[in-house]
């Protein structure tokens, strides 16, 4: 991790909306990449489940971002099945279109237009979680509450209970 601030134009986007939001926008910066929970949790001294993956989606077509807890994974049929369509994986340029970010990076905001967000009840189990800040080698601590509140999200778990 470093300590110094470099810039980049999806993490100034995040950063933006974190303080338009009334959240300081503490981002970490890593000297390598955290394109996983794993690495993330790795990184950060902190569990798995801590972390916030950004996920995207289409659902029947449309993408969606599903911010999921790093301590499982999403299961598409049955989330599918309870948002009403099909859920499949994006491929890398409908991440990109949808967000502005690259897969590795995706913040759950700071995107080009709002992107209807699922975020993970499993989340709300830690009292601060990790998540991507726009770019592969960043990421800011938030909470549940925070998420929903800032992706205009809706709050869902993500595998059958």
């Amino acid at each position: 991790m470093t300590d110094n601030r470099p810039s980049h134009p999806t993490v100034e986007r995040v950063l933006a909306e974190l303080r338009a939001g009334g959240i300081g926008g503490d981002v970490r910066w890593f000297d390598d990449a955290t394109p996983t929970a794993v690495h993330a949790a790795e990184a950060l001294g902190v569990e798995v489940g801590a972390i916030a993956n950004s996920l995207v989606f289409t659902l029947d077509g449309e993408p969606v971002l599903v911010l999921t807890s790093g301590a499982h994974r999403v299961d598409t049929l049955w989330l599918g099945e309870q948002l009403g369509g099909r859920l499949k994986r994006a491929d890398a340029a409908t991440v990109r279109s949808a967000t502005g970010q690259v897969i590795g990076g995706v913040a759950p905001i700071g995107h080009p237009a709002p992107v209807r967000t699922f975020v993970d009840t499993a989340l709300a189990d830690y009292p601060e979680v990790w998540a991507a800040a726009g770019h592969p080698h960043t990421v800011f601590p938030t909470t549940f509450e925070q998420l929903v509140r800032l992706t205009g999200g809706t709050a869902t778990a993500v595998e059958p209970g």
